[in-house]
């Protein structure tokens, strides 16, 4: 344990020097912050009106809705703050709750994701045994279990974290991110890298893992199915693959620079890259389903019209 310091605030250096510029930024932030919150808000308050609308899907929708709107809450009011601030330090304890936030909302993420396409695996290959499976019971258990298990992984992650003494403070992030803080750590890292890579085998094996077979078996119907049948199920997936593909996408982002150097990206892009997983996924997936979804659609003109 080399030059150790008991630092008291990580700094953030990816706001460089903006000067009269952050005004624009801060508009822009807030303005995409607003329709984030109205966005999700809408669809959360038309699925839980709307009676017709109490079906798993439609729940399962819910639950992605109300995480997108925690995760965005985790990055936006820090993000328009540090973007006015004449200083860009973050304590130690926001840094890691900041931390526990967005790992939490990232992995919730995927289980949800994860299962939608088990619930659409059984809405298609299983239609006459699907309301004896998709329960309600069945429902709130998946997606309690979701959060559960997202909220116990990074806990640990976090609790590993704590014990930690750093060289150094300076982080070239937006935002805190777990990775970025252990590589400035003087103590041995040995445990954070060991659960580090168990909790990716976890998290694989219980969102990636399930998806894959879901689709597989879904795939396999498909090519036994007539052409309507094949054109219904394309329609009922489609919405579930771009949101899942559009989340991983912008996870991919943030693995990649932190992994590698990406100094010779135009600073704005990497700035993009780094908040697409926070930003694209709560706008997209709203506007999505509820110009796809017509049940959806067509509560959501009703309530509208009161």
């Amino acid at each position: 344990m080399e030059n150790s310091t008991h630092f008291k605030v990580f700094r953030l250096a990816a706001y460089g020097d903006i000067r009269q510029i952050k005004y624009f930024y801060f508009a822009v932030v807030t303005v995409l912050y607003f329709v984030i919150i109205l966005a999700n808000a809408l669809l959360i308050g038309v699925i839980c009106i709307e009676r017709s609308l109490h079906e798993p899907v439609y729940l399962f929708l819910c639950a992605l809705f109300v995480n997108q709107l925690y995760g965005s809450t985790g990055l936006f009011p820090a993000l328009m703050f540090y973007l006015l601030s004449d200083t860009h330090d973050i304590s130690l304890l926001y840094c890691y709750l900041q931390i526990y936030v967005l790992y939490t909302y990232g992995l919730t993420e995927f289980c949800n994701l994860s299962v939608m396409s088990y619930d659409r695996y059984i809405c298609i290959c299983h239609p006459l045994q699907y309301n004896n499976i998709m329960t309600p019971k069945i429902v709130f258990g998946l997606i309690l279990l979701s959060w559960l298990y997202s909220f116990f992984i990074n806990a640990i992650v976090i609790s590993l974290s704590l014990r930690l003494q750093f060289c150094g403070n300076v982080l070239d992030r937006l935002y805190c991110d777990n990775y970025s803080i252990v590589k400035l750590a003087c103590s041995n890292t040995t445990l954070n890298n060991i659960w580090g890579l168990v909790g990716t085998v976890l998290s694989i094996s219980c969102t990636i893992c399930p998806t894959i077979y879901s689709y597989v078996k879904i795939l396999h119907i498909c090519l036994k199915s007539s052409k309507d049948k094949k054109q219904k199920a394309f329609n009922t997936c489609m919405p579930h693959i771009a949101s899942l593909l559009n989340f991983s996408f912008g996870c991919l982002f943030v693995i990649l620079q932190g992994r590698y150097d990406t100094a010779h990206l135009p600073p704005i892009l990497r700035t993009i890259l780094l908040v697409y997983f926070l930003i694209c996924p709560p706008l997209f997936n709203p506007i999505m389903y509820g110009i796809r979804m017509a049940k959806i659609r067509q509560a959501c003109k009703k309530l509208l019209r009161l």
